[in-house]
């Protein structure tokens, strides 16, 4: 057990001999997952809690709605990926893995428990500044990064060259491609694979630079994808797979339902001839303007691609004349030479339709710790 404390650190600190409120969470993990006992992350101190049955692992999500759940999960479902991953991406214990998320983040507590599952060294380096974290990557030669997209933009924003790194496995949120150009810039031997899924689903597809701008790419092995209910094309993306959850240990979503093998968590999309995932929205966020279905998440891919900072988020608000109309909040000052830029792109790319009503400047963005926006938190600003 010694040595496998010593083969994670946390914050460059070995994990045998660091000290805090997450070290002895991670800690904690690494006793569960190697005995095989049941743990659950929550999310708030300690972090992690130790359960009284066996085989089981447990993430405590809010999501961009506030809403908690617990979602649970056989160790088995998380396990046949790692060995999978393994023969994908050619992972060994000679690589050297970095975790930049909370423990409450199921792709950060999935990097862990990979990364102990295959013999990886592993940094936990949640909690430092980019380029503090960018030079712990450096000095231990990182190879593999498990990071979501906006983890991925401030890391790539510190300046500092990662040339160790040969492998990003990027989820969470769509990759936009200034992040992904400027990642290819300062990571310059990696591969980056991009991955759509949910915490309930576990993998759903994977994505690489052979995958059509703007798609998610197709099915992980193992995955079988059906679009439902379909209107005018989109529908609802259903998935079976030996990688889905047993269930809601506590909260629950209505989005997720299932039938037989297959479940959905209320996405819309399509599939193209390739077999190519092309997502749409949530459900549970598609709006009615002018009589005309929209999806603010539509509006947040082009704003997170041609804004300076990339961090963004949309909202509908209720409108008596149009149904709804939207709100853009992105990460920055004001700046109205790049909001009236925005708002051709969006015209021409979108539809006059899409263009928010108003552009808020937020210096100091809301986030969850899993990286995303924090949407109840930006539905306040509305009320003010």
């Amino acid at each position: 057990m010694t040595t496998t404390m010593a083969r994670l650190r946390y914050q460059g600190v070995a994990l045998d001999k660091a000290d805090g409120e997450v070290a002895d969470a991670l800690q904690r993990v690494v006793r569960a997952y190697t005995t095989g006992r049941t743990f659950r992350a929550v999310s708030q101190s300690p972090w992690i809690e130790t359960g009284h049955d066996s085989g089981h692992i447990e993430c405590t999500t809010c999501g961009s709605s506030g809403i908690p759940k617990v979602i649970r999960r056989p160790y088995m479902t998380w396990q046949k990926t790692f060995e999978l991953n393994r023969q994908i991406f050619g992972l060994t214990a000679a690589d050297r893995s970095a975790i930049f998320g909370g423990l409450n983040h199921s792709l950060a507590l999935y990097g862990v428990c990979e990364s102990l599952h295959l013999g990886m060294e592993c940094d936990f380096v949640t909690g430092m500044r980019p380029r503090a974290q960018a030079m712990q990557l450096q000095a231990a030669g990182t190879t593999v990064l498990y990071i979501t997209p906006t983890q991925l933009r401030l890391l790539t924003g510190s300046g500092e060259t990662l040339p160790s790194v040969r492998l990003i496995l990027c989820g969470g949120g769509k990759l936009d491609a200034k992040t992904r150009e400027r990642a290819g810039r300062y990571c310059p031997a990696a591969t980056i694979h991009e991955f759509y899924g949910a915490s309930e689903t576990s993998f759903i597809t994977l994505a690489d630079a052979g995958t059509p701008e703007g798609s998610v790419g197709k099915a992980y092995p193992g995955v079988t994808i059906a679009i439902r209910n379909a209107h005018q094309g989109v529908g609802e993306v259903w998935v079976s797979s030996l990688y889905l959850f047993s269930g809601y240990a506590a909260g629950g979503s209505e989005e997720t339902r299932t039938d037989g093998d297959f479940m959905t968590v209320g996405e819309l999309g399509f599939l193209d001839p390739s077999g190519h995932l092309w997502l749409c929205g949530r459900r549970s966020r598609m709006v009615t303007i002018a009589d005309k279905n929209v999806y603010p998440e539509a509006v947040e891919a082009l704003l997170s691609q041609y804004s300076d900072s990339g961090v963004c988020a949309v909202i509908a608000a209720p409108d008596a004349s149009r149904g709804h109309i939207l709100h853009a909040f992105i990460q920055g000052h004001p700046d109205p030479l790049q909001e009236k830029t925005l708002r051709r792109l969006i015209t021409e790319q979108l539809g006059s339709g899409m263009v928010p009503r108003r552009f808020w400047f937020l210096p100091e963005f809301p986030l969850l710790s899993a990286g995303k926006a924090d949407l109840k938190r930006l539905e306040d600003y509305l009320k003010t």
